[in-house]
């Protein structure tokens, strides 16, 4: 029996997915000036950047991809470059949101509709990513990474976990769960 190698990567989705669900709540009534809860968005910016981006993101970039451009995946024009370029494009939807949210803080209201133009925007980016992941490039890798090659993946993961802190997962779980009982 082949070792998996994604389930962990689908699971960790599934949070991601939910945040993106509060954004999706969220940003069309903040474009209309009825939800104003800024730290909603920092959280959600935190939460982007450290489970999704550097928890998450660092398992599929530096440790999944690389395992299929080292099995013979082209690095460029690739699923892989494009999964890469979309990272990317995410980074700037979440920089763009959280600088109009400071903005939004010191009293701006007019950058109450850059900030459900850009939580709407990496919304849909991750729904469509994480679906191409899900769907197309998560199978590809279970169908085509040797079984040479996964053990050393999962120990590569484990290794990224165990850079965050104790509870880490749990604190961000229970960051979504707080904002979905809102």
């Amino acid at each position: 029996m082949k070792v998996d190698i994604t389930t962990t990567l689908v699971e960790e989705h599934r949070l991601i997915l939910r945040m993106i669900a509060l954004l999706e709540k969220n940003a069309p009534q903040t474009a209309e000036g009825k939800y104003l809860n800024w730290q909603f968005y920092l959280d959600g910016i935190e939460f982007i950047r450290q489970y999704a981006d550097r928890f998450h993101h660092a398992k599929e970039e530096d440790v999944l991809f690389k395992a299929l451009v080292d099995n013979g995946m082209p690095k460029e024009n690739s699923p892989v470059a494009a999964m890469l370029m979309e990272h990317d494009q995410g980074r700037n939807f979440v920089r763009a949101m959280e600088s109009a949210v400071h903005e939004a803080q010191a009293g701006r209201t007019d950058t109450y509709q850059a900030i459900a133009d850009n939580a709407l925007g990496y919304a849909a980016l991750l729904r469509d990513h994480i679906s191409k992941e899900d769907e197309i490039l998560y199978p590809l890798a279970e169908r085509v990474i040797p079984e040479t090659m996964r053990t050393s993946i999962l120990q590569e993961y484990q290794s990224a976990e165990a850079q965050v802190s104790p509870g880490f997962e749990s604190r961000y779980q229970a960051v979504v769960t707080q904002y979905e009982q809102e």
